[in-house]
Order: C-alpha cells, then structure tokens, then sequence
C-alpha cells in the first residue's frame, strides 16, 4: 500500500481534530490585481494602521497591541468562511499532538453555524460520547457564560482545560425544546483510529477518525480477522462504519479508499491556481479481494469520510448506507508564522472521482436508512401487531414434528430472535449485515 506525504487540513476543535490537507507550498497566491487595486489595497491598510493607533490612543483602558493584531487576523480570517482561522503558538503545538492520535480534551469535533457552535460528532469511547452528546446539538454555553458572538477558537479555548476537571455545556438538540446542561469530565483522549470485529462471516470496520494510527489499524486488523475466518473465501463480505467520524488526514482517507481500489482516481483538489489542483490515484491491490462492501454514514460523517464514501461510491466498489454525510468538501492549509503560530486557509474544494463537489451537499446515500427501527424497542418480532397463521383460529399444530424438525425450528427461532435484537441495538448496521447477506445468496447461485 503506497503512502502519500502528510497532508493536513485542520480545524477547530474540542479536543478532535477536523483534519484534511496540508499544503507547505501555498504560502501565498501570486496577486493579479492591476496598480490600481494595488493603491486601494494600501488605502486600506493605511486605514487599518490609523484605526489601530486611535485604539492604542483613545481607548477607555489600556490595550494589549499582540492581542489586538491576533484579533484583527483572526477576524480576517474568520470572514471568509467558518474552517479559515489563525492559530496561536499554543493552538498550532495542541494541532500538531492532535494528529498522533492522543491528546486531552473533550471528544468532539465542532463547527461554526450563523454565530453558534455546533456538534460534527462526538468520538466513539470519549467523555463527550458518553455524557451522550449528539451529532447536530448546539452549545450555547461554557460553564454558564454564553459562547454566542466568540470565534470558534475562543469558544473551543473555554472548553479546554486541565485533564479531570469538569466543564458543564449547555446544549440545544431540537429548536423547539429546552436547552439542557451536559457535565462532562476532561480527560486525555486516547483515540483508536479503527477497530475490527467479526460478525457472522462479516468483518465490520469501525473508523473513528483518520489520523497516522488509521491505515496500520485496519490492514493489521485485516490480516487477523482473515485469518480468524480460516481465509478470505469465508469472508462474506466487508463493513466500513464512518457514522460519526468527523474527519482527519487526507492521506489516510486516500489510503484506506486504495485499500479497496484497484485502479483510477480517489479524489482531486482545486483551487485558484494551478498548484493547487491535485490528483490523487489508486495502487494496484484490493484487500477485500472484490469482496462486496457496505459503508455506513450519517450526518456526523465530515471531510475524511466523505473521501473515502464518495470514492468507493463512484467506482460501484461498495453500496452506501445511512443517512447524508455532513457536507465538508473543501480542502484547508496550515500555513506556518514562525514563532507567531500558523494560520489556517481554505484553499481549494475536493471533487469525488466523477467530478462531484461534496462542499455542502454531503454524500447522498445509495440506501437511505434512518437509525431507529420502526418496531416499538419493547416489542419482539411477533408482538408488531403482524398477524401469523398460529393467530387464525383452529390452526392446525405442530404437534407431529419430528426430533430434527424441532431442533431445526429451534435454531431457526434462536437466529431470528438474535436478528432482532442486533435490529434493536443498531439499525443501520443490522440493514447492512442483511444486504451482503442477500449478495452472497445471490452469487452463490449464479
């Protein structure tokens, strides 16, 4: 499996990172503006520089200059759209722990939305995700005060902290109801990029985020669950998991979509200049050997795994699953300030290998299933309000079944009531284990 250069995008966040390419090269687009441009640009400037001292001068208190500057490029940045951001030295060193896959925080990866800050996802096994925060809620305040009108970086910086301590966030889930406070406990968070299982003779691949631990987890986790199954010809088939998974290195959504490619395009990146358009290809190789594969998405899954979905939905190579992906497709560079830390620029869109901006549309599944089953969770395959001939009255028995037959009967019973509770513990995932059972009755009788 080849690997490309590290490439980040990275966003803020809560303790996660929202990481996508990182491009050294950008450091600044050549200017095409003619002499007259030029002369507004440094009208403004000077405007700027006349502002800036009549603060210093005249204002009611006394005014840190670094602080005001840092305000000043942050508020640039943030005004062209919610991921572009500047990074103090603090921030760009927290950036850099971030992508090795250990760090202290919360667990979740949030955005920007009209001025609010709003849940991407929480991290599978991290303080967020138990306290039971949700894709799609709304954090209105830290510890009491209200977050409504700060950067995405000051709002992030308040829900940091020392690990074990507490920070309580107020929360909106649906418009219509009552906010609700959510205690969390800080602590450091310990990601394991994918984790394995076998079900049946599936192997389910659960990717909690795309960072350097990503693709030696999965081609590791693998070779074992082959090997448990005796060889890839028991293996049914093949679930990718990217509910929830906020995203992370483009490099590692380029190299788990090469895992299931043969051959042509993954992704590509464009932007305003030339450098910036990239093309991205698969190696030779298929570790699932044109097994068939699902892949699960919902609203939590961002950037990274929207690569990954919209590639291997493009190439046919697998049948996706869920609910529309978030909608992130555009690419952001860090571009470092020396001493002054690094400032985060979007600088180009990525396209699906047919050409398709994911930029907030997200991936459409080719099945769209909601999580919940319709059936009341309390209720048992037979208790729906479905009528069976056993209901009808004077049905006749099944009092003449032999030793075999019942033992039959009681095996199938036992599958199907395992069935229905893997339906009631997870839906999306239950739906997808039933397609590629479907698929391998199919081919077996072709």
């Amino acid at each position: 499996m080849k690997r490309y250069l590290a490439i980040l995008v990275v966003g803020f966040l809560a303790g996660v990172l929202v990481v996508d390419q990182f491009d050294r090269s950008i450091l600044m687009a050549e200017s095409q503006n003619g002499p007259e441009d030029r002369n507004i640009v440094y009208e403004q400037l000077n405007l700027f520089g006349e502002v800036f001292d009549r603060i210093r001068s005249g204002y009611v208190e006394d005014v840190n200059s670094t602080d005001l500057i840092s305000a000043a490029i942050n508020g640039m940045l943030t005004s062209l759209d919610p991921h572009s951001g500047y990074m103090p030295p603090e921030s760009f060193e927290d950036m850099q722990v971030d992508t090795k896959g250990a760090f202290g925080g919360l667990g979740i990866e949030v955005t920007q939305e009209d001025g609010f800050v709003k849940v991407v996802a929480p991290m599978d096994g991290t303080p967020a995700a138990d306290a039971g925060m949700q894709s799609g809620d709304f954090i209105t305040h830290v510890d009491g005060e209200a977050i409504l009108g700060l950067t995405l970086s000051e709002a992030v910086d308040k829900m940091r902290g020392p690990v074990g301590s507490e920070v309580t966030l107020t929360v909106v889930r649906d418009l219509d109801s009552e906010p609700f406070d959510v205690l969390i406990v800080r602590d450091i968070i310990k990601l394991t990029a994918a984790r394995l299982r076998v079900e049946g003779d599936v192997i389910i691949i659960r990717i909690t985020t795309f960072n350097e631990q990503t693709t030696p987890n999965i081609e590791k986790g693998i070779k074992e669950k082959i090997k448990e199954l005796e060889g890839i010809e028991n293996v049914a088939g093949f679930i990718v998991d990217l509910r929830n998974n906020p995203g992370g290195l483009l490099s590692e959504a380029i190299s788990v979509s090469d895992m299931f490619l043969h051959q042509g395009e993954i992704v590509s990146t464009r932007g305003r200049t030339a450098s910036q358009a990239k093309r991205y290809s698969a190696s030779k190789g298929d570790l699932a050997e044109q097994r068939p594969i699902v892949v699960l998405i919902n609203g939590g899954s961002a950037s990274a795994s929207e690569i990954v979905a919209g590639a291997l939905q493009d190439h046919k190579r697998a049948i996706i699953l869920g609910t529309k992906s978030f909608g992130k497709g555009s690419v952001q560079s860090v571009l470092p300030l020396g001493e002054n830390g690094a400032m985060r620029l979007t600088t180009a869109r990525y396209y699906t290998p047919a050409g398709r901006s994911i930029q907030a549309l997200g991936v459409v599944p080719d099945i769209v299933v909601e999580p919940l089953p319709r059936i009341d969770k309390n209720q048992s395959e037979n208790e729906n309000g479905r009528i069976t001939e056993a209901d009808l009255r004077g049905a006749l028995s099944n009092d003449r079944l032999t030793d075999d037959e019942k033992k039959l009967l009681e095996s199938e019973r036992a599958i199907q009531d395992k069935k229905a509770e893997r339906r009631r513990k997870d839906y999306q995932l239950s739906f997808a284990l039933d397609i590629l059972s479907g698929l391998n009755i199919y081919r077996d009788q072709k």
